[in-house]
């Protein structure tokens, strides 16, 4: 009965997160005929502004919502099962947080380039080079934390912690960034799906792919960390390499998505929960590419509602996941409340 119910999950939400991208090439904040979307996806005679808006646009941000959705997703949920904590994810533990860090200083303190070894970066590059970073040392950071303090609630509070400390760096390199580097800021801090060009995307697909084969050759240590520490390494599972391997995939996992599309709430938080209310399963050779496909469903479906207005507005991609996200998490704790107290 458990495998059909995982079987099915696995099913309907690769289906939905299949069907979600072939809707965002197809609908847009801009009105085209399905017609004009098949010609210029197949190389027919459409105007150039239809070609531009179906591949340089609606294509290349279909496809960044999929793989932006799947890779958030499956970091919240080894975050969760690393640190035995419902409630961690990139953004609540921090890590979101240190992504944001190296883009702000990117972008407000060297105005998008640098020089290192000799070697001058710029762009996406220098751009995911620096969230990467930043993600990096704040998951550094946690591990220390982890291996002093066993309470999962004090990393949490921790992790909290960390987010206004950098909050309020950002705000420092604020006052010293010029009006262009701020700008750029805060477009990218309000989140979307659509800062990932055509020329940048296999790049980025790339990197997001490996990650994400990365992610689901651990699922049998990371069955094993469920049950704990001592269990797991009783198991012959080496618990300090496993750790890190799987901060170093969190790290890119969240850290790439981050940089190009801003900090995306509630993705990596909420969707592991969903895996496990839909699949009533915790084994992560099932449960991860559920997860994967599932935040892929709602990462197309989010990125949809953001172009429902037809008079060209776009909505903010965060004000959409948060009107889902929350009454997730308000469920996730109410049920865990009532658990404890049937208890």
């Amino acid at each position: 009965m458990q495998n059909r119910r995982v079987a099915v999950s696995l099913a309907v939400s690769a289906v939905l997160a299949v069907a979600f991208m072939v809707l965002n090439v197809f609908y847009g904040s801009v009105h085209i005929p399905a017609s004009d979307v098949v010609n210029a996806l197949s190389g027919g005679d459409v105007s150039g502004a239809v070609r531009f808006i179906v591949v340089e646009s609606r294509l290349p941000q279909a496809v960044t919502a999929v793989l932006c959705g799947a890779g958030l997703a499956a970091a919240g949920l080894m975050m969760q099962t690393v640190f035995a904590n419902p409630l961690a994810d990139p953004s609540i533990l921090g890590v979101n947080a240190g992504a944001s860090l190296g883009v702000a200083a990117v972008m407000l303190l060297m105005g998008g380039s640098a020089v290192a070894c000799g070697v001058s970066l710029s762009g996406f590059a220098l751009t995911v080079a620096a969230a990467f970073a930043g993600s990096l040392l704040v998951l550094a950071l946690l591990t220390l934390l982890a291996a002093v303090v066993r309470s999962g609630f004090v990393l949490l509070i921790a992790g909290i912690m960390v987010g206004y400390v950098v909050s309020a760096v950002i705000e420092l390199f604020g006052t010293l960034s010029s009006a262009e580097g701020l700008r750029a800021y805060v477009f990218w801090g309000m989140g979307g799906f659509g800062g990932v060009s055509t020329q940048v995307l296999p790049l980025f697909a790339a990197v997001m792919a490996v990650a994400l084969v990365m992610a689901l050759a651990v699922s049998k240590p990371l069955n094993a960390m469920l049950l704990g520490e001592n269990y797991a390494a009783n198991l012959g599972v080496s618990v300090r390499r496993t750790r890190l391997v799987i901060f170093i995939i969190t790290g890119v996992l969240s850290a790439v998505p981050t940089s190009l599309c801003g900090p995306v709430a509630f993705v990596g938080l909420a969707v592991p929960h969903m895996a496990r209310f839909a699949s009533r399963t915790s084994n992560h050779l099932a449960l991860l590419p559920l997860t994967m496909l599932m935040g892929a469903a709602v990462a197309g479906a989010c990125n949809l509602m953001c172009s429902l207005p037809s008079d060209g507005t776009l909505i903010p991609l965060n004000v959409v996941t948060s009107l889902w996200g929350v009454p997730v998490i308000l469920y996730v704790l109410f049920s865990s409340s009532r658990r404890k107290a049937l208890d």
